[in-house]
C-alpha cells in the first residue's frame, strides 16, 4: 500500500537482501510484515527483533535520531521504548538508512486489550510528564528535533483551513453520489461526514487561535502518541514507540491523540497532568487539525487510518456535547 508519491516500494525480497549484505547472521531468520504507518514500513524478525524502514527520503533522519536519542532517554523513562541495535547503511536497491531494533511484545490498546482506562490515561499521563520533564541534554530543536507540533497552533491556520475545505468537498461529493443512486434527494441536502458538524469543530478550531500561546520552558515531545504507537500487556501501558517525531517544544499538541481514546483515559490522564483549561482547548484544536487534515489526506488511499481520524473528530463533537 502506497501512501506518497515518491514513496520507496518495500517488500520482503528488499528487507533480505539488506540483512544478506548487512547482518548476514540475520538473513535466514522468519520475516513477516509486522504494521506500518505513515512514515515507515515493518518487518517482524525472528522472536526477538523488528526492522524499521521509511517509506520516503523527507522522514529519513528520523531513525537517525532514534538511534541516536532513545538510548539516552530510555533508562529515565517508566515504561519500555525500542531499542535500536543495527544502524542499516542505503544501498543501490534501497537508497535510504534503515534499523532494527528489539522487538517488544504488546497489543494496541482496545475494549479487549486495556483492563482499566482510567489506570491507562494515568500511567499515560506518568510516561508523559517524565519525558517533559527530562533534561535536555544539550539538545535543542535545531538538532533535527523541531516539529509543527510542538509550535503556536496559528502557524498552522491555513492548512487546517484547506483540510476543512476538502472535507467538505468530500461531503458535498458524497452527498451527490447518494442523491444519484437515490433519485430523491432533497435540494440542498448536505453529507454530515458520518454525523460529524464540520462547523461545529471549525469553531473550536477558530476559538483556540484566540486563546494565549503556551509559555514556560520547551521540552521533549513523543509527538505522536496515538493508540498504535502504545503497546498495552497484561491490560496496563506497557511500552511506548515510533519516536520519529521525538522533538523538542510545547506540549499542547502531545495531548491531543487522548481524543483517540474513551473519555475515562482522557480524563484521569488530565487530571493527572493537571492540565489547565485553556490548554486542553488548545490540545483539543490540535485533535482537530490532525483529523480533519488526515481524514481528508487519507481517506482514499488509508481508508482505515481516515476512519481512525473521523472517530477522533466525533470523539471531540461528544465532549462538547457534555
Amino acid at each position: 500500500m502506497k501512501l506518497h508519491r515518491d514513496e520507496i516500494t518495500v517488500d520482503e525480497s528488499l528487507v533480505v537482501s539488506l540483512l544478506e549484505r548487512q547482518r548476514p547472521e540475520w538473513a535466514r531468520l522468519p520475516l513477516a510484515p509486522a504494521g506500518a504507518g505513515t512514515d515507515n514500513v515493518m518487518y517482524r524478525l525472528g522472536d526477538e527483533l523488528v526492522v524499521r524502514l521509511p517509506r520516503t527520503a523527507a522522514v529519513n533522519d528520523a531513525l537517525r535520531k532514534e538511534r541516536y536519542w532513545l538510548p539516552r532517554l530510555a533508562p529515565l523513562l517508566p515504561h519500555a521504548v525500542p531499542e535500536p541495535v543495527h544502524s542499516g547503511a542505503p544501498t543501490r536497491a534501497y537508497p535510504l538508512g534503515w534499523s532494527v531494533y528489539r522487538w517488544i511484545d504488546g497489543e494496541e490498546p482496545g475494549p479487549g486489550t486495556v483492563r482499566d482506562w482510567e489506570a491507562f490515561g494515568a500511567d499515560l499521563a506518568e510516561f508523559v510528564r517524565e519525558l517533559h520533564g527530562t533534561a535536555l541534554m544539550g539538545a535543542t530543536p535545531l538538532d533535527g528535533l523541531s516539529w509543527y507540533r510542538g509550535g503556536p497552533l496559528g502557524a498552522c491556520d491555513s492548512w487546517v483551513g484547506d483540510a476543512f475545505d476538502a472535507c467538505r468537498a468530500l461531503a458535498h461529493a458524497a452527498t451527490d453520489a447518494e442523491a444519484v443512486r437515490a433519485g430523491d434527494a432533497d435540494e440542498g441536502a448536505t453529507l454530515d461526514l458520518d454525523a460529524l458538524d464540520l462547523d461545529a469543530l471549525e469553531r473550536l478550531w477558530r476559538k483556540a487561535l484566540r486563546l494565549p500561546g503556551p509559555t514556560g520552558p520547551p521540552g521533549w515531545l513523543h509527538g505522536d502518541l496515538r493508540p498504535s504507537n502504545l503497546l498495552v500487556r497484561e491490560g496496563a501501558l506497557h511500552a511506548v514507540i515510533d519516536f520519529g517525531a521525538l522533538s523538542i517544544g510545547f506540549p499542547d499538541a502531545e495531548h491531543a491523540p487522548l481524543w483517540d481514546l474513551p473519555r475515562a483515559a482522557r480524563e484521569s490522564y488530565r487530571t493527572a497532568l493537571g492540565v489547565d483549561e485553556a490548554a486542553w482547548e488548545r490540545a483539543r484544536a490540535w485533535a482537530i487539525a490532525v483529523g480533519v487534515s488526515g481524514y481528508s489526506h487519507y481517506r482514499d488511499s488509508w481508508p482505515a487510518f481516515a476512519a481512525a481520524c473521523r472517530a477522533r473528530l466525533a470523539a471531540v463533537l461528544t465532549d462538547t456535547a457534555g
